[in-house]
Formats: structure tokens, sequence, C-alpha cells
């Protein structure tokens, strides 16, 4: 039996355990966090990656898990409405086929799926990777060393695995000129399953209601010609340079910042993508944000994991060796990433205009769609057709 490290808990990571487990590999599961992450902002599952969840006999619990928003509304500067609209209109995909659901949601049903058939260490994290010719040395950060037949990092946009076999992040990240914080503030509006989304040039503020409750997920996004990478590990620093860029705004921003000093749960990141050259270096191979991060515009990081995650599992499944399993993962798997980053460039980050001549084409575009049909599914979501993996050994 085959033994794979994994590392990363959070969607890539088990999907990948998952389905190797499923063909009778031998997995452990390595976490920096001490336990399932719960929370987070709710996340799509779309296209081809409904079916990598139903295969998995998921379907039921995720449908159970939709939260189902009903509505986002667009603000101007001045707190007016410009338009409301269902989310299946404005994002694309099919109202009743799509899942939307909370990221932690998601982690912790794909953790009850194989938390009794895999090894899982928590708050841990690989160090040092030395690959021979037929294994690799592992030696974890709390000092602990193993051997393992293969090497996955699922560990995401910043990925310690990725620079471990290919490198710095620098070499492979495409900043997309953005930078965001979220956090979760009371609802003292009374949303309910609902977004609503005030934009001024270069600024966004959005509270979004998942069903109702008392909190609503706070987010604040501007524009900047570079990431502030001295902000990345200071908390505080990063609470300041989103204060200082929206203090003078107005709607429900100035609130927003005084939960936002006090938030607990503040997670501050750029908008950007990952592009490598190749998404394997010997016995170690990249699955989801780790390898294709797409960023939060195309709202297909999910999904793509997802889907990258059934794919390389069932090539390392069929094919008579790694490096074979790992060029047909890539070449089967790379299309249809790159199709789906590309929906950023087709127009997703006109949702964050950063001029007023941008803002007034996004509101009038936004006043038509609200009258065009709904459940139009983009092609990108379903460009891939899952095969069937037959495992051979």
């Amino acid at each position: 039996m085959r033994t794979v490290l994994v590392s990363g808990a959070s969607i890539a990571g088990p999907t990948v355990a998952y389905w190797l487990r499923h063909h009778g590999f031998d997995i452990t599961v390595v976490e920096k966090a001490n336990a399932p992450r719960a929370g987070g902002y709710p996340i799509d599952i779309r296209g081809t990656a409904l079916g990598v969840v139903e295969r998995m006999g998921l379907l039921p619990r995720l449908r159970s898990a939709h939260v189902d928003t009903r509505k986002i509304t667009f603000l101007n500067p001045d707190g007016s409405v410009i338009a409301s609209a269902r989310p299946d209109v404005v994002a694309g995909g099919v109202d009743g086929r799509d899942l939307e659901v909370r990221r932690g949601d998601l982690t912790e049903i794909l953790y009850s799926a194989i938390r009794d058939d895999v090894e899982f260490l928590f708050d841990d994290s690989i160090a040092a990777l030395d690959e021979h010719a037929h294994a690799v040395d592992v030696t974890f950060r709390s000092g602990i060393r193993r051997t393992f037949d293969l090497v996955l990092g699922a560990d995401g946009l910043h990925s310690a695995v990725r620079a471990l076999v290919l490198g710095p992040e620098e070499r492979f990240h495409r900043y997309l000129g953005y930078c965001f914080a979220g956090f979760t503030l009371r609802n003292h509006l009374g949303l309910s399953h609902e977004a609503v989304l005030w934009n001024t040039p270069g600024r966004a503020a959005v509270l979004y209601a998942v069903g109702d409750s008392d909190h609503v997920h706070g987010f604040l996004s501007f524009t900047r010609p570079e990431p502030p990478f001295d902000a990345f590990r200071d908390p505080a620093a990063q609470r300041d340079l989103v204060a200082s860029v929206f203090a003078d705004d107005g709607w429900e921003v100035p609130r927003m910042l005084t939960a936002l000093r006090d938030a607990d749960d503040l997670f501050f990141d750029v908008v950007s993508q990952i592009h490598l050259p190749r998404w394997s270096s010997g016995r170690a191979a990249l699955v989801g944000d780790a390898a294709h991060a797409p960023s939060f515009l195309t709202g297909q990081g999910t999904s793509l994991a997802l889907v990258g995650a059934y794919m390389l599992a069932g090539h390392l499944a069929t094919a008579p060796d790694h490096a074979t399993a790992f060029a047909a993962y890539e070449n089967t798997t790379r299309p249809f990433v790159e199709l789906n980053q590309a929906l950023v460039t087709e127009g997703n980050a006109s949702m964050l205009p950063n001029t007023d001549e941008a803002l007034a084409e996004r509101n009038a575009a936004l006043r038509d769609l609200t009258s065009l049909p709904a459940d139009t599914d983009h092609p990108a979501y379903s460009a891939l057709q899952l095969p069937t993996f037959t495992t051979t050994t």
C-alpha cells in the first residue's frame, strides 16, 4: 500500500485524501491548525464540482447546509440602491442546483467523511523534504521525522510545500491589484439571506447575511498598486491599513471599521492568482489553491479544488507510476483551471471598479442584468467532464 502525506485539511486536502483512500492508499493529513477550521465566509460549488461531491455521497448533507442567499443589493456611494438581483443572475450558475455553503460547514463535512480512515496530524506542518529515489523523508515542525512515498501540497495560496519544491511564492504570485479584510460584526440592519455591496471607486464594503443571524460577514476591499507584504503577519498593521484607506467613507463603513478593530476573526489577504510552469516536482505535487489559485473574483476556488483533488487521486490510482500520474493530472486538468482563472479578465473584477467611469459602466450593466433570464451556467464551470477512475492495482 502506497503511503501519501497530504499537507492541508481545508478543502482540497480532505478531498484528495478521501479519493486516495477510496483507491487503497494509506493517507496522513497534516494541518497547522489544531482542529478543522470552523466559520468562514460562504463559498460556492458549481458545475463539474457538483459531480465530485455527488460521487462522494455528500450531496444530501451539502444541500441541507445550503445557505440560500436570495439577493444581492448594490449601493451607490451615498447608500442609495442601484439594483438588486439574485446571486445566480449576477455570477452565473443555476438556482436550485448550485450550492452555497459556509466554508466551515464544507470543511466539517469533508473531515467527517474521512476521519475514521485517515490519520490526521493537527497543530503541525512540514518543515523540510528530502527526496530519495523511492521515497520522501519528511521533517515536521514538531521535530518528528517520517518517510512517505509521495507528498501532496494542498496548503493554499501561500503554500509551504510549493515553496519547498518549486521555490518562493513571488515567482508564481500574480497580484490582481486588490486587498481585502474579512470579519464578523453585529447584524444591526436585520439583513436576512442577502448581501449588500457598497462601492466607491477603488473601494468596496460588503455585509453578507448567511441566513437569519445576529451577526453578518463584513468585507472591506480596496485597490493598491503593490501587495502590502509588510502587513501579512501583523494584524495591527492590517487594521491600520484598512482604517486609513476607508477613513473618510460613509454608509456603514465607520461602523464596520469600529468592528474591525475588535474582531477576533480578522482575515486579511491580497486578491491574487497562482500560475505555475508545472504542478509537480519529483515525488511531490500540488492541488487546489497551492497549484492554481484563481482568486475569489472568479467564485471558483472551491470548485477547482474539489475537481483537481478528484483528478489527482484518480490518476495516481490508475497510472503505472507517480510521474505518469502527475503528468496526466496536469494535462487533463490545467485547461479547465485556466478557463476558470480567465474569468477575472472576462469582467468579474468589474464588481470592484476602481474608476468613476468603470463604476458607472458597472452600474449600468447591473440595471440591465436584473432583467436577464437567470439559470445560465457559465461554460467554464462545467468545461471538464469527470472521468471514472477504476483502480488497477
